[in-house]
This record gives C-alpha cells, sequence and structure tokens, in this order.
C-alpha cells in the first residue's frame, strides 16, 4: 500500500561513482527518516558532470525503482544535486532604495533584493543557481545579519553568487525528464551535504566542508551561520583509483578493493613489511603488493587534493576565522588516515561528517554512512532552506513556527510558499530581459 506522498520528499545525487535516491519524512519529533533507498552504478558521469545522457537516465531509473519499491511511494519528483569543475562563485553587491524610509524593512524588501541580483549578467553558456545573502548595510551601517525590521531608506548587500554552466545544467534536465521525473530544486552538492553533516554551532564558530566524492571533491566554507566560500576541485576517489591501476599493475576492481580494504592516506603510518596479495590473471602467480607503496601511491594523490582544499580555504580569506576546523565526508573520507593528513596540511582540527545530525530512527542503518551526506542533505532541502534567515522569513510568512516548508497536494516535496513565490518572480525578470530579437539568427 502506498505511502501518503504529501509529507515526502525525495533526493536525488547524480554521482560519479553512484546514483542515489533517498525518500524520507519528518517524524513527529522533527527528525528525518528514511522510508527507502536505491543505488545503481552511475555509468555516465565523469567528475560530476553528465557525459552520457542514456546511461545515466538508466543508472537514475534503477535507483529510483530501488526505491520506491522499498519506500512504497510513487516518485515523481525530486531535489537533485549538481557539481563539477565548472561551478563557479563570487560576491557581487546589490542595493535597493525604499520609498518610505520611515517604515520597518520587510521580508519582502529582502526578497526583491535578492531576485534583482538574478538579473546580474555572466558570461554566455553560465546560469545562476544559488543567491545567498552575506551581510547588509542600512543606511551606512555595515555587518548586519538581518535588516528585518530596522528602519531605512537605503539597503544594500553583498551576495555569494553560485553559477553553472548551463549545458550541464540542461544534460541533468534531459536526464530527469527521460527518467519521466520533475526536479524541484537543483542544488549544490556541498551545499546539500552541509545540510546533513554540520551543526548550527559549527557553522557560526566557521567551519570547512569537505566532500570527497567519486569525481570531485567538494568545498563549502561557512561563518557566522553564512555560506562564504564554495570551490569545486576536479579530483576525487576515482582518480586514486587510477593512480593505483597505473603505480601497481593492477586490474580496476583489484584497484578499487586495494583502496577501500589496505589503503592509507599516510604512507608512515603502515608497516613496510606488510604484503598484499592478489589474484592474477589466468595461470599466472598471485600478484604481491607491498602495502608501504600501496599507502605511498595513495598518499602522493591525496597529500595534492588536500593542499588544494587547503589553497581553496586561505584564498578565501577565512582560513583565520576557521573555529571549527574541517569536517570531511563523502566516500573518500572513510579512507584510512585521511583525517591525519587534512590535519597535518592544514593545520586545523577535523572530524569525519556523518549524516546523522538530523536523523531519526532508521531501518537503512547504511545511510549513516559518509557516502550518503549529499543524498541525505538533498532530501533535508526539502524541509528546511539552505540560509536560516530563509527558514525564519519562511515562519514569519506562514504564521507558524517549527514548520519547515509547506507541503503541496501534486508534489512529493514540500515546497515553502516564500521560495516559489521568488521562484516566480525570478522568472518573470528572466523573461523581461530578452526581446525577439534575442532569437533571430
Amino acid at each position: 500500500m502506498q505511502k501518503n506522498n504529501n509529507e515526502l520528499v525525495v533526493g536525488l545525487d547524480i554521482g560519479t561513482t553512484k546514483i542515489c535516491a533517498i525518500v524520507g519524512r519528518k517524524n513527529e519529533f522533527g527528525k528525518l527518516e528514511i522510508l527507502g533507498m536505491g543505488t545503481a552504478v552511475s555509468e555516465g558521469v565523469i567528475r560530476g558532470m553528465v557525459t552520457n545522457i542514456n546511461s545515466t537516465m538508466q543508472s537514475i531509473v534503477k535507483a529510483v525503482k530501488e526505491a520506491e519499491d522499498q519506500s512504497g511511494v510513487n516518485i515523481e519528483v525530486v531535489n537533485v544535486g549538481i557539481a563539477g569543475q565548472h561551478i563557479r562563485s563570487s560576491v557581487h553587491h546589490g542595493s535597493r532604495t525604499r520609498h518610505n524610509g520611515d517604515d520597518e524593512i520587510t521580508v519582502d524588501d529582502v526578497t526583491q533584493l535578492t531576485m534583482d541580483m538574478y538579473k546580474t549578467v555572466f558570461p554566455l553558456g553560465n546560469e545562476i543557481i544559488h543567491v545567498m545573502p552575506q551581510v547588509y548595510t542600512v543606511d551606512g551601517v555595515e555587518k548586519i545579519n538581518d535588516p528585518v525590521g530596522m528602519i531605512g531608506v537605503r539597503l544594500q548587500a553583498d551576495f555569494h553568487v553560485i553559477t553553472a554552466q548551463t549545458n550541464a545544467i540542461k544534460n541533468i534536465k534531459k536526464c530527469i525528464d527521460k527518467s519521466n521525473l520533475k526536479i524541484d530544486e537543483l542544488i549544490l552538492e556541498p551545499i546539500a551535504s552541509s545540510l546533513s553533516v554540520l551543526t548550527k554551532e559549527e557553522k557560526e564558530a566557521g567551519i570547512v566542508l569537505v566532500d570527497i566524492g567519486g569525481g570531485t571533491t567538494d568545498v563549502a566554507i561557512f561563518y557566522d551561520n553564512i555560506i562564504r566560500h564554495t570551490a569545486v576541485i576536479p579530483f576525487g576517489g576515482n582518480i586514486i583509483t587510477s593512480d593505483i591501476i597505473e603505480g601497481c599493475k593492477v586490474m580496476q576492481k583489484q584497484a578499487e578493493q586495494l583502496k577501500v580494504k589496505y589503503g592509507s592516506a599516510m604512507s608512515s603510518m603502515t608497516k613496510p613489511n606488510e604484503i598484499i596479495s592478489i589474484q592474477a590473471l589466468k595461470d599466472r602467480p598471485n600478484k604481491e603488493i607491498s602495502r608501504k607503496n600501496l599507502a605511498q601511491v595513495i598518499e602522493a594523490r591525496m597529500t595534492e587534493i588536500v593542499e588544494m582544499v587547503h589553497m581553496e580555504i586561505v584564498n578565501s580569506g577565512y582560513y583565520n576565522k576557521i573555529a571549527g576546523g574541517i569536517v570531511i565526508t563523502g566516500g573518500g573520507s572513510q579512507l584510512a588516515n585521511a583525517k591525519q593528513l587534512f590535519e597535518l596540511i592544514t593545520g586545523l582540527d577535523v572530524r569525519i561528517g556523518y549524516p546523522n545530525e538530523h536523523l531519526g530512527k532508521s531501518k537503512l542503518e547504511e545511510v549513516k554512512s559518509p557516502m550518503y551526506s549529499t543524498a541525505i542533505g538533498l532530501v533535508l532541502a526539502g524541509f528546511w532552506s539552505i540560509d536560516e534567515r530563509e527558514n525564519k522569513y519562511s515562519e514569519v510568512s506562514t504564521g507558524k513556527v517549527s514548520e519547515g516548508k509547506k507541503s503541496t497536494s501534486q508534489s512529493s516535496l514540500k515546497v515553502s510558499d516564500f521560495t516559489k513565490k521568488i521562484s516566480e518572480r525570478i522568472k518573470g525578470f528572466m523573461l523581461d530581459d530578452y526581446n525577439d530579437t534575442d532569437f533571430k539568427s
């Protein structure tokens, strides 16, 4: 018997190594209850970007079917993650002049200012996927986190704007369409992961999230409970596997097993006399590999990835403000001694992030693995906005507290009226930017 879809959210993580669909709902305690999960090997994605639509579609269908069978839910609408080295982030300034400075600044004023940023012109072939307010200025008074309720004429703000390649977005949408699904929200994967593994206190103190996936390593920096910097590094666990294939002269399946079972991110923490014996090809003797040599191959690439993460943190300008250190998550975070290598190179405290921050009891214990952080975060994004201030604005507009986003009868996702209003207005602005001559050859 099918469950009621009105209170359900589906997250779809289209990764380089796996595609995962998770169905969840909030229980009576406000925690996330996982009802079903489906996974499939990802065949058509390279470094976070879809390169084969049909292969990716088939994997999506398989994962969604498995999630439907487990949950007893007919999945029609999904929250989808996006990643890849085409992702860019930048800071832009926006301002509005209010007609009556004696009236309080309202949620609508803040919303209008945010929507104006969607009209920012970017290079052809790129489009905005997220606009996130940083700090506001009201009549020259700076560093205001939330201006609603203040008195003022000139409202200004700095915005963290994230863009993605238009074709990459179109390819994802094409895969979803061919799978007979609809996208509710397209969310940058490290932002989704942050919802599942970071605490509010960590975001306030200053924290770096590092999501080590198969094709990419995603970085998101939070400070004062606001996202400040995002980046995508085009290296992940798959390139380590490729290094093992080349360095140890083994096949891909063997290389992946060596990495997961015997790999270490620090060769100094591996005994030099340990030997691993693996099955060779037919009629050939077993191949023996030194565990120390294996660790040296892995360490070389992991060091490169960690140094790139370190550079992103330093270049963001927030290195000295990161009181909470680093949280590493994703499948790559499970590599032995990865935590220690991050601490050694960055000089910051590090913990492994498990997506159980908002999870309630579940029969599917495997969802608590770091490799499902993004998928869990995509489900949570259906209940809570990425920006804490949006959650508060939504509560004010609905007149309810702690209810998250309102559910709709025609969708399995919960979408706030506030978010819908923004989306509709943005579409209007975008249409206004074009005229008939733009479409003539």
